[in-house]
């Protein structure tokens, strides 16, 4: 697939917002541990919405580009924790199969839905997990181990499939949910980010194949990944979520989190009133 080099002021523009949105994931990622999708998501979307690319197929743009960039977050994260012995293979291998249905299916469905339909649905399902960041409780508990059988095959694939319509890793739906089932938090946020790569590798080779008219595409797009988003938000996120981690050491994080949950509300309110035409 051919891919038209742009104009120059215009991808100067690009690069400057992509720089900002991915040093601003980067500290949130480090300073409350939150996953990068759940805000790039947004920001990708006004920031090429912003640029002139507001075409139907906008937020699949955005939902690919956030997940590829997932793919190598998710990784290191995972080498990273597992030398802390704290990732649970047991229950990795056990979830990860349905996890992957559930991504694939995603992917097919985002694609036939118009961005105005994804907005909203980004919007009811962001409100729902700010509110659970705001209001949620560490000694919450359904039961005190993780479900298998039955249970476990039809919460694995609900998880891969409403991550990929959300453009997220395993981090906003897996650690509440293994939270819930009694698994520590550390271990949950270390076995969640192995959630992320089985929900991004997937779903990103999927919408690869995605097929948007060149002139509602980002510079530099291939299927429905933007690579300079990628690029720059993969190197801004190695820079600053070390800072973000320097600050969290440094200050209590838990009214960050609340003033968070807040802020997230309010971007996935907006972009619900968005998709309704408010």
């Amino acid at each position: 697939m051919a891919i038209p080099f742009p104009d120059t002021t215009l991808l100067l523009q690009m690069l400057a917002m992509l720089l900002v949105i991915g040093a601003f994931a980067g500290v949130l990622a480090g300073l409350l541990g939150v996953g990068g999708g759940i805000v790039l998501v947004p920001s990708f979307f006004y920031a090429f919405q912003t640029l002139g690319y507001d075409g139907p197929q906008l937020m699949q743009i955005c939902l690919a580009t956030s997940l590829a960039t997932i793919i190598v977050t998710s990784v290191r994260s995972v080498l990273s924790h597992n030398k802390k012995g704290a990732v649970d293979w047991a229950i990795l291998r056990g979830w990860a199969p349905g996890i992957a249905v559930g991504a694939v299916l995603g992917v097919l469905v985002a694609a036939s839905l118009r961005s105005t339909t994804l907005q909203g649905l980004f919007g009811g399902i962001g409100v729902m997990i700010g509110l659970y960041l705001g209001f949620g409780r560490s000694h919450w508990r359904l039961a005190e181990a993780m479900p298998v059988g039955g249970t476990r095959a039809a919460l694995s694939p609900v998880l891969g499939f409403l991550s990929v319509l959300m453009g997220i890793g395993g981090g906003s739906f897996g650690v509440p949910l293994m939270s819930l089932y009694g698994v520590p938090i550390h271990r949950a946020v270390a076995t969640a980010a192995g959630f992320g790569v089985t929900i991004a590798a997937p779903s990103v080779a999927g919408f690869l194949f995605l097929e948007i008219a060149a002139e509602n595409r980002p510079p530099f797009t291939i299927g429905a990944v933007n690579l300079v988003a990628f690029a720059v938000v993969i190197a801004m996120t190695l820079v600053t979520a070390p800072w973000g981690v320097r600050l969290a050491h440094a200050m209590d994080p838990k009214p960050l989190k609340r003033v968070f949950a807040v802020f997230l509300t309010l971007v996935a309110l907006n972009m619900l009133r968005k998709s309704l035409g408010w």
